[in-house]
């Protein structure tokens, strides 16, 4: 399995970068839903609020992370009415839990493989799940990304490898 070392960063709050880079996740965790959302259960299906917070805690440190990973699915719901209101405190917990995850993989490694990506992806879905199941009480409803999300999963690994590689000379 290829590995590649890539050109990481940890982004301080202090920096503008931070939120300049914060701010262009942000508007491709808006802007892919909404394509996915055109097709019949592409939100549930694709997972596409997960994509950009994978990318950018990955290259850029949980700081970016944690402001796409919280401001990404508030503003979507609030601008576009998903997710709705019901279910953004579990997407709000996944969403978190990807953002430490991949930055703290990013730091721990310092380098890009599929495995590491779906170490961290199958992080954060198992133990979203876990606490999605205790939110809403319903184990079914909680393993929904499990049952129908595997290939929104698939594409955060294979795609947030591919841009977090090509992306190695920024």
């Amino acid at each position: 399995m290829e590995t590649k070392t890539v050109k990481l960063y940890s982004l301080d709050y202090s920096n503008a970068k931070t939120y300049l880079m914060a701010a262009l996740f942000i508007a491709g965790n808006m802007a892919l839903p909404q394509l996915f959302h055109l097709i019949p259960q592409g939100g549930i299906t694709w997972l596409p609020i997960y994509f950009f917070t994978l990318i950018g805690a990955y290259k850029f440190g949980w700081k970016v992370g944690l402001l796409t990973a919280v401001l990404s699915p508030v503003i979507n719901s609030l601008l576009f009415g998903m997710p709705l209101p019901a279910v953004l405190p579990a997407i709000l917990l996944k969403s978190v839990l990807l953002a430490v995850a991949a930055g703290w993989a990013a730091h721990r490694f310092n380098r890009i493989s599929l495995p590491i990506l779906l170490a961290v992806v199958l992080f954060y879905q198992v133990a979203g799940t876990l606490g999605e199941w205790a939110m809403v009480g319903s184990f079914f409803q909680a393993v929904q990304d499990f049952r129908i999300g595997l290939p929104g999963m698939a594409m955060q690994v294979a795609g947030g490898y591919a841009l977090i590689k090509y992306s190695a000379s920024l």
